[in-house]
């Protein structure tokens, strides 16, 4: 008895193949698609539907939290709780209080964006079914894959593997969860 389908992964000879093989595929109904190249292709985000990811949001807040925190703790500490007169100036001494909180704000950014990172690309993981791909080790040298997964409600694995094959890919493979 045969593993259950992950998908069908399609190698390509050039970028541009790629793109509108993850173009055409797109147009044909599928979603659960994923593209694996050596260096960004400029479209191929947009192509196979990649979505807003909300790591930006994630460090926009980080940022603001971290800093109004820091400005917070900052001014409870120099106003209510430790309230030194140095140098005649105000307890509140808001332009002291700023540079700091600026910093802690870049802080707070990177590390809600790593966090952001980690929870949004299901990380780690240590292992994924695309690895099993014959020659998938071009991926990161000049290998230009396209995988549809079998999950998608379009799949079917013959009209899938005709779609692919006549896109040009050179190989077509299919791999097993």
């Amino acid at each position: 008895m045969s593993a259950p389908l992950y998908g069908l992964v399609a190698e390509f000879t050039a970028p541009e193949r790629l793109l509108e093989a993850a173009r055409r595929a797109r147009l044909d109904g599928y979603r659960k698609l994923d593209a694996y190249s050596p260096f960004p292709i400029e479209g191929l985000a947009d192509a196979v539907g990649q979505r807003f990811n909300g790591i930006p949001v994630a460090m926009l807040v980080g940022a603001i939290l971290a800093a109004g925190s820091l400005y917070l703790f900052e001014t409870i500490s120099s106003v209510w709780s430790y309230p030194f007169n140095i140098g005649g100036r105000p307890h509140f001494s808001w332009p002291a209080f700023v540079l700091p909180a600026l910093e802690v704000s870049f802080l707070g950014a990177g590390l809600a964006g790593f966090i952001a990172m980690l929870i949004l690309n299901r990380l780690p993981k240590y292992y994924h079914p695309v690895f099993n791909t014959p020659h998938f080790d071009r991926a990161s040298r000049d290998g230009f894959f396209l995988c549809i997964e079998a999950t998608d409600p379009q799949f079917d694995l013959e009209r899938t593997r005709q779609l692919l094959e006549g896109l040009a890919a050179i190989r077509i493979s299919e791999i097993e969860r």
